[in-house]
Parts: structure tokens; sequence; C-alpha cells
């Protein structure tokens, strides 16, 4: 009955990816906000993509009715402990390259990576920094109010950091870690962007940039000496959004 899954697009990219490589079929619930390059490139490989309402949330609600239709597998994008583990992998490459780090930074949609990440490291004596868009910020009002809680989703990452509300796994990960949560402007992710653009001729698309905006742009600032690893993830945008 193949795969399915419900995402902004990078998650749905993975899934395809996996429909593909296993030879059975896949469908991908994506919003109306996701970039033509990221749909375009689930669709290449072969996946049913289905553009349903303005938000993440909105293509969820859509991906779980077909599921009853379908029996396929649903392969959530962030609330899943199998998403989770396989995000905080990522925490190993960075304690191998740099076994001393003292601080990760990282973005944050749902929570998959950061909870991943935040598992990894947690008791390590790491700190795990929790980076959100000021227009979509579900940790960061979750940390407020005491537990998740619904958000207004806008801003130029919507796409990919767009989840209405922290999955109840992540956030019970993410604090058991005692992640810190900072939040940055649109227009410093933009700022970012197109740094990463003009002095290392990388395209990243807005939700990837936004752990690195907080540290460009002085929201957080390094003590003397500490080591400071930055999670940059996601390429799939138009390149010409970020040279301009």
């Amino acid at each position: 009955s193949g795969l399915i899954a419900a995402s902004g697009g990078n998650h749905g990219l993975a899934v395809a990816w996996v429909a593909q490589r296993l030879g059975v079929p896949g469908e991908i619930f994506v919003p109306e906000v996701s970039p033509p390059a990221k749909v375009d490139k689930i669709r290449k490989l072969g996946a049913t993509v289905h553009v349903t309402g303005a938000l993440y949330d909105d293509a969820l609600a859509a991906c779980r009715t077909r599921q009853l239709e379908t029996g396929a597998l649903d392969i959530h994008a962030y609330d899943h402990d199998g998403t989770i583990a396989g995000a905080g992998t990522i925490g190993l490459e960075i304690e191998e390259d740099l076994p001393d780090v003292d601080t990760v930074l990282v973005s944050l949609g749902g929570g998959g990576l950061s909870s991943g990440i935040a598992a990894w490291f947690d008791g390590s004596g790491t700190k795990v920094v929790v980076v959100e868009p000021e227009t979509s910020c579900c940790f960061s009002a979750a940390m407020q109010a005491g537990e998740p809680v619904d958000v207004t989703v806008a801003g130029v990452a919507a796409d990919s950091l767009g989840a209405r509300r922290i999955g109840e796994t992540n956030w019970d990960a993410l604090r058991h870690a005692n992640a810190l949560s900072i939040t940055v402007a649109d227009d410093a992710i933009r700022d970012a962007q197109r740094r990463f653009w003009s002095s290392m001729q990388l395209v990243v698309e807005p939700g990837g940039a936004t752990a690195a905006a907080a540290l460009w742009s002085g929201v957080y600032v390094p003590a003397a000496n500490e080591t400071v690893a930055v999670i940059v993830c996601g390429a799939n945008c138009d390149p010409a959004s970020v040279t301009t």
C-alpha cells in the first residue's frame, strides 16, 4: 500500500526517495506555501503530490484522511520516534567532527530535527539552542505557556518551519534536555541567506538559514572560546531568491 506523508517539502522529499528505492507508491501532501522547487523535486522522485490547504497542518489533516482510505504507512514529519532518531544522528556527526562542542544552534518547525539533536546531547554538557522565526515559533510559545499550544504561522520560513503546534514527543525531548529558545526576525533570516550565497556560494532556504541568522544577527552571542555548531538544513528554494 506504499508510503504517505504530510510535509512542508523536505520530509516529503525523503519519503518520496525511500518509496522510490523500495519500489512502492508514495503520496505526499504539501501545503500551498511549499515552494515549487520542493514540489517539483518530489514529483521527479515518482511520488504523487497533493497540494492541499494553506499551511502544513491543513496538509496533515488531508494526509490522515487519505491514509485511512489506502492503508499506506504514514511517516510523520516530526512527531515520531523514528523521525526523531534519524535526525539525531546529525548529533553523532557533530560530535565526531567537534568533540569539544559547547553549543548547537538548530532551527525548529515541529521539532523533529531539534528534538533529535537534543536527545543525542542530553546529559552531555553540550547546550542545545532552538532558533525559530518570530513569525512561526511554536516552541517559544510552548516554553512561555509551559505546554504545547497553537500558534499563528506566517513569514519567510513558513513552508519548512510552519507547524502550528510543537509535537508532544518533541516537546518532551526538548524539555528533558533543557533546550533553550530564541527567535529571529524574518529580515535576519533573509540576510543570512544572502550571506551564505555571497560568502560561500551556498543556496540555503529560509528554514535552513534560521539557526545561522541567530549567530550573524547577534541574537545569540557566544562566550569567549565557546565552540558553536550551527546546523544548516535545506537548499530547496529558488536560487534567485537568495541572490537579491
